[in-house]
């Protein structure tokens, strides 16, 4: 398993006369992506391997999505389009979150783009550059450094805590504020925590903001529908309608739908800053996959079944998970409010997050991923998007490895 931080420039050179540019060579590679791999080779290899680490439902994607993408292929839909995505999964993103999440939307303030991650990219190249600062709630997902770090910003970490539930505490983020500061980065519910943030708690994060105006926000609402009961998600501009001006939101089809390969994310935002993602996505890659975006207007129009339906097994999977390991002596764990993952406390064992998660994948043939790739190096992230047999699989080979220890 590789180091986090290891950089892109330890990789084997190039041609003889070639480097790297700078930016390529601060590049730390998705450990997440790396690790998920890596167990994959070993299965291949013939280990018993029991992987928890990748955040992708097992789930198939839903039949009729799958009947709509093989309909347009079938009718000619594999040309060429626009680059801002498909004018009528323009329309019924802007209609979703116009009606599904309280944000008043029209087409032209949405981009369609390569998952979600495109989305976040495209943005934090138009918004940011050299100087400006981008505010990141820490833990965090892994990518949200790298891609702001890509645009040319730096990132000031604001560490959160379990006995705060893992929140962003509005005194917190007012003393984080600088004249240099750009961009504010929420992500609800939370990967890789399971917080949820409450709509008190937004408002509370508005009022700072309100005094700070130079300060953007982008809400990464992927996991929108993966909600515990008695948690409800709540969108930041549909709170704030005063400040939606400057809030972003990236979404998309990869959790709610089962569709991580089908590569469907948008932005949603103002439509001078949508006109620029846009423009620069027409100049790298173009549009996103013609026939994809029919089976993603079926997703994003159609009934919300299918999506309730898994939503609720990964609850009882949550659920397992959770409890498996608050009963795991000498762990701590904040129960996860939302998304598939548990980010527990394992520092009482006294080896850091990359040494644990290396020892039990040779030991027990268990991939999780460390914590210090989300900020937190006392964790590790387990993911609850396998089925129920393999939870409780890893479940008992984690308890037996740390029992050894």
């Amino acid at each position: 398993m590789p180091e986090p931080g290891t950089p892109v420039s330890d990789c084997p050179a190039g041609p003889s006369g070639l480097t790297l540019s700078p930016r390529a060579q601060a590049l730390q590679p998705s450990l997440t992506l790396a690790i998920a791999a890596k167990a994959k080779q070993l299965r291949a290899e013939g280990r018993d391997i029991c992987s928890l680490s990748a955040g992708e439902p097992d789930f198939d994607t839903p039949a009729f999505i799958r009947q709509a993408a093989a309909t347009a292929l079938e009718a000619g839909h594999t040309r060429y389009g626009p680059a801002a995505g498909e004018p009528a999964l323009r329309e019924a993103i802007a209609a979703k979150l116009s009606t599904e999440n309280g944000v008043p939307t029209r087409a032209e303030q949405v981009l369609v783009t390569n998952g979600g991650k495109q989305a976040l990219y495209n943005l934090f190249q138009v918004l940011l550059g050299q100087g400006d600062e981008v505010l990141l709630p820490a833990p965090y997902w892994l990518s949200y450094p790298e891609i702001a770090r890509l645009a040319g910003a730096s990132v000031t970490v604001l560490p959160t805590e379990a006995a705060q539930g893992f929140r962003l505490q509005p005194e917190q983020l007012e003393a984080a504020i600088t004249p240099a500061s750009k961009l504010l980065v929420l992500n609800s519910p939370s990967n890789p925590t399971g917080m949820v943030l409450s709509r008190q708690e937004l408002e509370a994060i508005a009022a700072v903001l309100r005094r700070h105006p130079q300060v953007a926000v982008v809400c990464d609402e992927i996991y929108e529908f993966l909600l515990a009961p008695g948690h409800s998600h709540h969108s930041f501009a549909a709170v704030a309608p005063d400040l939606a001006d400057r809030v972003f939101v990236v979404n998309g089809c990869a959790k709610g739908w089962a569709m991580t390969g089908w590569r469907i994310g948008w932005l949603a935002g103002a439509p001078a800053v949508i006109a620029a993602a846009s423009a620069l996505q027409s100049q790298t890659t173009s549009n996103v996959c013609s026939f994809a975006q029919y089976g993603a207007l079926a997703a994003v129009s159609g009934p919300r079944d299918c999506v309730q339906a898994m939503a609720a097994q990964f609850n009882e999977r949550r659920t397992l998970l959770s409890e498996g390991l608050r009963a795991i002596p000498g762990l701590q764990l904040l129960p996860p409010e939302g998304a598939f993952y548990a980010f527990p406390d394992v520092s009482s064992y006294g080896l850091d997050s990359m040494t644990l998660c290396n020892r039990l994948l040779d030991a027990v043939g268990l991939a999780v991923v460390p914590g210090v790739a989300f900020g937190d190096d006392r964790c590790i992230r387990l993911s609850c998007a396998a089925a129920p047999a393999t939870i409780s699989d890893g479940l008992e080979r984690l308890q037996r490895f740390l029992g050894s220890l």
